[in-house]
This record gives C-alpha cells, structure tokens and sequence, in this order.
C-alpha cells in the first residue's frame, strides 16, 4: 500500500463502474489526476473524494450522475479543472461548489440543467472558463454578475433553451469585463428570436462571439456597438428569411478579423454596411442571395485575404464587370473556388470568364436619342398620317419618280404635251369608255389623243409610275366617277393627284364626268372632289329617263370638247386659293377589290 501513497495519477476509464463509495480514494492522498469518466456511474457518494487534498483534474463526464451534494467537493479545495460533461444533473443547489475556490475550468455542459440555485455558483472565485452548453437553462443566471465579474473568459451557453421575446433593460453579462469567449448559438426550440439591444452591454473585451442557428427575425443597428475588442464573429444562418443588414451594423467592430456570415439571407453587401472593418482578414458569405457585390465595399476592407462567395446567386451581367475584374486580378486577396463560380442562367459558363465586352461601351447616350426618336415618331407619326396622309404619299410618288429620272419629262410645258386627256376611271365603267367616250373624243372628226391604261401604260412598269406619268404627260385629266370609282384606292389616287397639280401648277388640268347620281353624304368625305365640284361646272351623263337623250348626249360631248380644249389659270388659282386651306381627305375604303390594273400586274 506504500506505493499507493505516491500515485499522482489514476485512471479508471471505460470501465462498467456503476457507484462509487465513501472514501473510495482514502488511500490515495497524493492523486492530482483522476480519470472516472465514460463508465456508468450513477451513484456518487458525498464522502467518496475525501481526503483527495491535491487533487486537481477530475472527470468524471458521460456518466449517469443525477446529483451533486453540497459537501461532495469539500476535500478537494485544489481542484482546478472539474469535468461533469454529458451526466444527468438537473439542479445545481447551493453550496455545491462553495469549497473549489481555485477551480479554473467548470464543465456542466450536456447535462439536463433547468435550475442553479441562488448561491449554487458561490465559492468559484477563480473560475475562467465555464461550459454550460446542451442544458435546458431558460433564463441567464444573474449571478454571474456578481460571480464571476473579474474572473470569467470563456462562457458556452450554446444549445439551452434561451428566448428573448422583447427587449431587454439591462444585459445579462454586464460586469463581465474579462469575458473573452461567448458562445449563444442553437438556442432550442426557437432560437433566441430577438437580439435584445442591450443584450451584449458592458463586453468590452469580448474576442469571440457564437450567434448560429437562432432564427432572428431581425438584427438592431446597435446590437455589437459595445464589442470594440471582438476579433471573431459568426453569425451563420442565424437569421430568419432575407436579411437588410442596417448600416453601421458593424461600426465599432474595427478589430474584427474573421466574420462568419453565412446563409443569412443577405441581399445587400454594400460599403455602408461592412466598411469600417478595416482589420478584416478573413469573409465567409457564402450562401447568400445577394445578385451583386460593390467592389468599393471590397475594397474599403484592405486587410481581407480570404473570401468564400460560393453558391451565391452572382449574376453574369455588367453589373459584375467591376467585380469579376477585381476577384480575378486582385493579388491580395483568395477567392475561394473562384474559377468554379458558375453563372446561375448559363450552365456551361463561368463568373471569372463571362464577356463583358459590351459593358464598357458607354451606351448612355444612344439610348437616350433613341428612345427620343421612337417617342416622337409614335407621337408625330399618327398626327401626320391624319393631317397629311395624301401630301405624305403624293410626295413620296413623286420622289420616286424624280429618283428614276422621270421628273423632267413629267414637268414638260405644255405644248409638249404627249396625250390631250388622261382617262382615271373604274373598270367595272370600261364599257361606258369604249362605247361612247373613245369613240366621241378620238373619233367623229375629233382630232383628240387620250391615254388609256389598258392601251398606254407601259408593260413591266411601276403601276405608280405609269399613274404618276400618265397625269403629267396629259394637258387634262378626265375622272369617270361613280359609285365604284369612289371605292377604288387607285382611282383616289389619280384624283388626288390631278387634284395636286392643278394647285401646284395654277391651270385647270382636271375634269369631272359623273355617270349616275350620287349624293353628298357619299362625296361628303372626299373633301378635294367636293370643293373642286362647288368651284368648277361638272359634266353628268344624262339619264336614260330624260325627254330627249339623244340630244342631251350631244350637248354632253361638245362641252366636254370644249372643256378639254380650253383652260383658264385665273379659275385655276381662284380653286386653289379656297381648297388648299380645306381638312385634307379621309382614308379611302381599301377593302373593296380593283380589278382596274389586272392586265399589268
């Protein structure tokens, strides 16, 4: 047994221990190491440790222990490191620890504690690190203020069941100024909800701060304004939903090293927010919705050296240019898994090599002119199609014709005239020209040479151009006009014309022969046509109902020879002078077929 009194350490690890009695080490006084854990003791007695007085590491961890007496401590006054981890205990009561006045490290963590008594933690004067972790603590004990004010650097709170529904009035860890290490993360069920504001007041020397897993819905902009001294913070998937981080949210923190912010849902990553860490090393913000990074926000951090950006949505568009240029040349910093960054719309692309060619052509201005320009097209444009619609087209016939060389020969004088009439008529009145007016102005000693589409438009040409030609090269214009005459787009056309030219050049170019009676609400709407009838005599077939047809005829032909011979620049002018100021003409019924130029095209 003499042996035994010189044993320092002692182990009886892994072994079916079920109970342990009074005065089990009594033998061995010296012992400074005693190793009990991993069996399954459930039975303590509160005489068991006497007489171990040197004794200063014991576990006693992932046992079956349920309760600590007050007295189960008391020989063992040198204990510095006492690890109770993942036992049963429920309640720490008072005077527990009340003789371990120069413990140093307390581990309770992953017990089922729910209650520490009033002075339960009484006596640990010299306590530096205590692992409260995996218990069912739903409230932060305030005898820590008074315990352990000038002592504690490490305090694990982790996984316990805190919950803070409001704000708080004063902070839980005030007067900790040693507190170095503080671990809250994983609060079950619900997380911790609400960051209180106050909730880290007065930890000045706070270097590291566990926030993960605990469902904040929402992050005040003064919560770490105290944590001056922090050099490492996680807040990974601490959050609810997306997160806007306030700006200032990190103001003070100016020694922070590594910050740890993963899975936060953060949608802005901006310099107001994170640019006062000027001391930042190391930036996880992998898993993250943001669409874009601020290179100035990268670049107001010039101690960063390492940053994980995976599996955030990065968009490939120039609202990245600056950012893939500064991930891919910058030398001071580590992208982590940079050229495996993918594109999130392009499978096969990649963020470090998508083009961004285009984004530095300055674009500004071309699509502020045309954007101007489609605007006032879509403004202007229907104005004129309204307001000038037959200026519009009869100038544009005209440009093509004057482009195909034609305007000479079309302005010819007049004694240089090739036809004396041009015929605009329908063709469904063909019969009505072959059978009585080409016989009676060609023919019957009339010396007259008229022009005819179906006999002197040129074959292959622009339908247009044959029109445009046939006016000017004629002294007259003659308009068979009836109902279906009215209807035909082509024949408007060739009214409006003649129409143009009889105000463009000042002489009485155009002649109306009516075949049947039409009323003025069916003229009423071409404006020109009616104003040429109230300032001009026009011709009107005679019916086949009145008293002496034959002699009506007659006197119908010998006024239209006389029409075609004369013309008078004063009447001309007189027309001109009070239908050029007139609402220019309605659009034309288009819808009706016209079978008029069906040989030439």
């Amino acid at each position: 047994m003499g042996n035994l009194t010189n044993l320092e350490d002692l182990s009886y690890r892994y072994n079916r221990i079920l109970s342990v009695r009074s005065y089990a080490f009594y033998r061995t006084p010296n012992i400074k190491t005693l190793e009990l854990n991993i069996n399954t003791i459930a039975y303590l007695d509160h005489k068991a440790l006497m007489g171990l007085k040197k004794l200063e590491t014991l576990r006693l961890d992932n046992n079956l222990l349920t309760d600590l007496f007050h007295d189960t401590f008391e020989d063992t006054f040198n204990l510095k490191i006492l690890n109770l981890r993942n036992n049963r205990i429920s309640v720490i009561f008072n005077g527990t620890f009340h003789s371990l006045k120069n413990l140093y490290t307390l581990d309770l963590g992953g017990n089922k504690i729910s209650h520490i008594a009033a002075s339960g933690l009484d006596g640990l004067q010299s306590l530096s690190k205590f692992y409260l972790d995996g218990n069912n603590l739903q409230t932060i004990d305030t005898s820590l203020h008074r315990v352990f004010q000038d002592t504690l650097t490490v305090l694990d709170l982790q996984s316990n069941q805190f919950r803070f529904l409001k704000e708080t009035d004063s902070s839980p860890f005030m007067n900790l100024s040693k507190l170095k290490d503080l671990k809250l993360d994983g609060q079950r069920p619900h997380g911790l909800t609400v960051l209180p504001q106050q909730l880290f007041r007065g930890l000045h020397s706070l270097k590291s701060l566990y926030l993960t897993n605990n469902n904040i819905f929402y992050l005040p902009p003064d919560a770490f304004d105290d944590l001056t001294g922090l050099s490492f913070l996680t807040l990974d998937n601490c959050c609810v939903g997306v997160t806007q981080l306030q700006p200032g949210i990190f103001k003070n923190l100016r020694n922070l090293t590594r910050l740890i912010v993963e899975n936060m849902g953060i949608q802005n990553f901006t310099k107001e927010v994170f640019g006062n860490l000027t001391k930042l090393h190391i930036l996880q913000l992998n898993r993250n919705v943001m669409l874009s990074i601020r290179v100035d926000a990268l670049e107001s951090l010039p101690k960063l050296d390492y940053l994980d950006i995976r599996s955030i949505p990065l968009s490939c568009t120039c609202g990245n240019s600056l950012l893939q240029n500064w991930t891919v040349h910058n030398q001071n910093t580590q992208v982590v898994y940079l050229y495996n960054l993918p594109c999130p719309n392009h499978a096969k692309s990649r963020f470090h090599n998508f083009d961004t060619k285009v984004c530095y052509i300055d674009l500004e201005e071309y699509f502020f002119l045309s954007t101007a320009v489609v605007i006032f097209l879509f403004t202007v444009t229907p104005l004129l199609y309204v307001k000038l619609y037959w200026k519009i087209k009869y100038g544009y016939y005209v440009f093509i014709s004057w482009f195909g060389e034609q305007w000479r020969r079309l302005r010819e004088k007049e004694e240089h005239c090739k036809y004396d009439a041009f015929i605009s008529y329908n063709s469904s009145d063909e019969q009505w020209v072959m059978d009585q007016l080409i016989p009676n102005l060609e023919g019957n000693g009339s010396s007259f040479k008229l022009c005819l589409h179906h006999r002197d438009f040129e074959l292959g040409r622009n339908i247009v151009d044959n029109i445009v030609s046939a006016v000017y090269s004629s002294r007259k214009t003659i308009c068979v006009v009836s109902r279906n005459f009215l209807k035909s787009e082509w024949c408007s056309l060739e009214i409006q014309l003649a129409s143009y030219r009889l105000f463009d050049e000042h002489r009485d170019v155009l002649l109306l022969v009516f075949l049947e009676q039409i009323s003025e609400r069916q003229v009423s709407c071409y404006h020109r046509m009616r104003k040429v009838m109230l300032k001009k005599t026009y011709l009107q077939w005679p019916s086949s109902d009145c008293t002496d047809p034959t002699q009506a005829q007659a006197l119908f032909w010998n006024q239209l020879r006389r029409a075609i011979r004369s013309g008078s620049g004063q009447e001309a002018e007189e027309i001109n002078n009070e239908v050029h100021e007139e609402e220019e003409p309605g659009n034309v019924d288009t819808h009706t077929s016209d079978e008029k130029y069906y040989l030439l095209t």
